[in-house]
C-alpha cells in the first residue's frame, strides 16, 4: 500500500522561528546583568516567553499533519511512534542533563536529572520547580502531550466532539490557575493551546478557501494590541497565538506537497 501523501506547511516553520529567537531573547535578557531600558527592552522582549503557548498550537498541528490521516486508515504503529518521539528527543537532551550534574552537582540534581531523561517528569505535580535543566519543562508538557496523543485524537475525532473538548479545557484552564495553582508546565491549564491547534487542523482547508490573508493579518495585529493592553492575560496568548496560526496555514500558498520532515515541535 502506498504511504499516504503529506503535506508540508512551509509558513509554519518562519512563525516557529521567529518564536524561537523571541523565547532566546527573553531568556538573554532575563539572565544578565546589564540593564536596558524602554518599551521595546521591558514590554516586548520581557513579554516574548509567552510564544511558549505558540509552540504548543503549532506541536499539536504539527502532530495532526503527520498523524491524523495515518490514524484514520489505521496505519500507525504505537511502538514505532512512541520510539520516534524518543529518538528525536532523548540523546541531545540527556546531553544537556549531563553537563548540567557536571556543573551543579548534588543530590537533588542527580534526583532531578533522573526525571529530566525518563522524560516523564511533566507528569510530577511539581514539573516547573526543576532546577536541571529547568527550561526544559516544555519538553516535559509536550512529552505529556506525546503520551496523550490518541486520547486527544479521539477528542478532535469530531468536529463537533473537538469543539465540546475546547470549550471544556478552557474551564480547565480557569480552574487550575484560579483554584489549583497550576500553571502553563500543567497539561491541563495548557489543552486549550493544544486543542487549537487541533481545530485548526480541523479547520485547515475551509480557513485557507474562505479567510484572505491580508484580513487575518490585521486580525493578528488586533489581537497583539489586545494582549499588550490586558497585560499578557492568558486568553489573549491563546487568541495570538491561534491568529498567527491560522494566518501561517492560509498565507503564500499555505503549503506545497512534500514529506513532512520537521512539521512537530522538537
Amino acid at each position: 500500500m502506498m504511504g499516504i501523501e503529506k503535506k508540508r506547511y512551509g509558513a509554519i516553520d518562519g512563525l516557529r522561528t521567529i518564536a524561537a529567537i523571541g523565547i532566546l531573547a527573553m531568556h538573554v535578557a532575563a539572565n544578565n546583568s546589564y540593564k536596558i531600558t524602554g518599551f521595546l527592552y521591558d514590554s516586548i522582549i520581557g513579554s516574548m516567553g509567552d510564544f511558549v503557548f505558540l509552540f504548543m498550537v503549532i506541536s499539536a498541528f504539527g502532530m495532526c499533519a503527520g498523524y491524523y490521516e495515518k490514524i484514520i486508515n489505521n496505519q500507525i504503529s504505537i511502538i514505532d511512534f512512541y520510539k520516534k518521539r524518543f529518538t528525536k528527543i532523548l540523546p541531545f537532551f540527556s546531553i544537556l542533563v549531563l553537563i548540567d550534574l557536571i556543573v551543579s552537582p548534588s543530590v537533588s540534581s542527580l534526583y532531578e536529572g533522573f526525571a529530566d531523561i525518563t522524560l516523564l517528569f511533566g507528569l510530577l505535580p511539581d514539573a516547573g520547580n526543576i532546577s536541571v535543566i529547568g527550561v526544559g519543562w516544555f519538553i516535559g508538557l509536550v512529552f505529556v502531550f506525546y503520551l496523550c496523543f490518541p486520547f486527544f485524537f479521539f477528542f478532535i475525532s469530531t468536529k463537533k466532539r473537538a469543539w465540546a473538548s475546547f470549550a471544556t479545557s478552557l474551564i480547565y484552564n480557569f480552574i487550575c490557575s484560579d483554584y489549583f495553582d497550576v500553571g502553563r508546565n500543567n497539561i491541563l491549564y495548557s489543552a486549550c493551546f493544544f486543542l487549537a491547534g487541533g481545530l485548526i487542523y480541523l479547520y485547515r482547508d475551509e480557513l485557507k478557501a474562505h479567510i484572505n490573508k491580508w484580513v487575518m493579518l490585521f486580525v493578528v495585529w488586533l489581537s497583539i494590541l489586545g494582549y499588550y493592553l490586558i497585560s499578557g492575560n492568558v486568553l489573549f496568548c491563546l487568541i495570538v497565538s491561534s491568529c498567527l496560526m491560522i494566518y501561517a496555514v492560509i498565507s503564500w500558498g499555505g503549503y506545497c506537497r512534500t514529506n513532512l520532515l520537521t512539521l512537530s515541535v522538537l
